[in-house]
């Protein structure tokens, strides 16, 4: 007689097979440490609520998509990231990628540009160019985007602490070239909290950081309103080590911390709601990934819709960019890096991803060169186009394994949210190291398990080989250094010195008191001040943070 349940099936068909064929590892479990079990049945998803958990795509909670027919209706975008060298360099980047079928420009900003300085400062010797473009002024901007309409694309900018001021950037090109500012489309990630966390590219303290945050959601709500303001970040602390859940977590405990100081300053919820989003890794335990992304969409719907009783549906959806795992690609055969990636990119597509960066092969040892990102981006199309993935809206729903996965972290995720709401909020935890302790402690487990041989990486600890190196590996040539500062120089003798000095003055005023600094950095960038001027006085009214020291 066939089993009647899951226990009787152990018992009679399982537990002899054991005896036989013993598990070969102790312990099955996610990057979250939980247990997988040997089969997954109904009886594990008995609680489940059809209408409650999951629901239909476009409707609360989003469990299952924020469209009703997601990539049957449009596919996602398909938006590598890119920055290199100079403006001259990118922008021949972009050219290459659009011509061959990418479908949104997603910015890299070098160092200096990230943390506020000029190319040609001396703290920036030997860094410019080497992970971003330089950006130093409008001119650079127009530079970048030289034969790419701003009312054909959208552009989606990492960049943080100077996030004002590349948005200000953008806007005034934008203004150059006669878009329409109302329909200007794009994300600035202007995500300073997972900076104190993981990253570290902050300026300011918290409290000012929070205003300018704050600024742009104000700014843009009434003069860009087709612009996504924020792309809350958990991407750069699942890099540092986080786990699933926590990369999950304390992200959306940022965001919480983001819509509270919004609402603090005087802004309505649904005012600024339904231009957030945010921005996922995806890494190589398929079904975890595929199911943090659909436990997202029910968190944040609860937290906008019942913490901050938001009304405008909109402000209930979480979308979401997703990039493949930067810190999963390996030195060592580096071939292997295009099937990791095709993994990772598989579970952000069935995970209902609104857009999406593949990583490229070479990323471990340098800037992904012409050929290897153009494999990359084939990745995505044959995803698209040949593996069928997208033609129904979530298909992995329903299965016993990802239903039991996507609750578990949920309620992983709560919990860790919890905690941090008990220390005082997200940046009360982050004063006090939490979120960092949480990721360094995940980070050396990860690490143990990788030296001790538990977690195999292949071609690192197991299955090891010679592998002859990439050939054709991009290089920066220190010319193009020199390149962004004779230009920088250039600009500065062109200018109007009176009205930059006019503009930096009113910033300075502004700064110091309570109005919306936008428009004032607005009337600093179209005067061609540099980031680094524009910068110099923000620090000087706001000061500087020091690192949140962890024991």
């Amino acid at each position: 007689m066939p089993s009647t349940s899951k226990r009787e099936w152990e018992q009679k068909v399982l537990d002899p097979t054991l005896k036989k064929f013993p598990p070969r590892q102790d312990r099955f479990e996610t990057s979250s440490g939980i247990e997988i079990d040997t089969l997954y049945t109904p009886e594990d998803v008995a609680d489940l609520d059809y209408s409650r958990d999951l629901g239909y795509p476009g409707e609360f909670p989003f469990t299952r998509g924020v469209q009703p027919n997601m990539y049957r209706g449009r596919l996602w975008t398909m938006r590598q990231y890119s920055g290199f060298a100079s403006a001259e360099e990118t922008n021949r980047r972009f050219h290459y990628l659009l011509d061959h079928g990418e479908t949104g420009l997603s910015i890299a900003f070098d160092l200096p540009t990230q943390i506020g300085y000029d190319s040609d400062n001396s703290i920036c010797r030997g860094e410019v160019g080497k992970v971003g473009v330089p950006i130093n002024s409008l001119r650079d901007m127009e530079v970048l985007f030289e034969r790419i309409p701003l009312n054909q694309v959208t552009t989606s900018m990492t960049i943080n602490s100077t996030a004002p001021i590349l948005l200000a950037t953008y806007m005034a090109l934008a203004k150059k070239q006669g878009a329409d500012l109302t329909r200007l489309g794009g994300t600035i990630q202007n995500d300073l909290l997972k900076e104190y966390i993981a990253r570290g590219t902050y300026i300011f303290p918290p409290k000012p950081s929070l205003r300018l945050v704050c600024d742009i959601f104000q700014f843009c709500g009434q003069h860009l309103p087709s612009w996504n303001t924020i792309s809350v970040s958990g991407y750069h602390m699942r890099e540092a080590g986080a786990t699933a859940a926590q990369e999950l977590a304390f992200t959306l405990a940022n965001g919480i911390a983001y819509v509270q100081a919004a609402i603090d300053s005087g802004l309505a919820v649904d005012s600024f709601g339904p231009r957030l989003s945010f921005f996922f890794a995806s890494h190589n335990n398929f079904f975890e990934e595929a199911a943090k992304f659909r436990a997202a969409r029910p968190l944040w719907a609860h937290i906008m819709k019942e913490r901050f009783e938001a009304r405008d549906s909109r402000s209930w959806m979480l979308r979401f960019h997703t990039q493949t795992a930067g810190v999963t690609l390996t030195a060592q055969q580096p071939e292997n890096n295009v099937i990791r990636v095709t993994v990772q990119a598989l579970a952000a597509v069935l995970g209902g991803t609104q857009s999406l960066h593949t990583n490229s092969r070479d990323e471990a040892l340098a800037l992904p060169s012409e050929n290897s990102v153009n494999i990359a981006l084939r990745t995505q199309q044959i995803l698209a186009h040949e593996s069928e993935a997208g033609n129904t809206v979530d298909p992995l729903a329903g299965s016993y394994y990802v239903e039991k996965l996507t609750r578990e972290l949920y309620d992983r995720a709560s919990a860790y949210i919890a905690e941090i709401d008990r220390r005082g909020g997200a940046v009360a935890a982050i004063e006090q190291g939490y979120q960092q302790r949480e990721i360094q402690e995940s980070a050396y487990r990860f690490q143990k398990e990788v030296d001790s041989k538990q977690r195999f990486i292949v071609g690192v600890n197991s299955f090891v080989t010679e592998y002859p190196p990439i050939p054709g590996l991009l290089r920066v040539s220190p010319e193009e250094e020199k390149r962004v500062k004779a230009r920088l120089v250039q600009t500065r003798a062109e200018r109007d010195l009176d009205r930059v000095q006019h503009a930096l003055n009113h910033l300075e005023a502004v700064a110091k008191g309570t109005e919306n600094t936008m428009p004032t950095i607005l009337e600093c960038v179209e005067a061609y001040a540099t980031t680094g001027e524009i910068c110099d006085v923000l620090r000087k009214v706001f000061g500087t943070q020091k690192e949140f020291l962890v024991f």
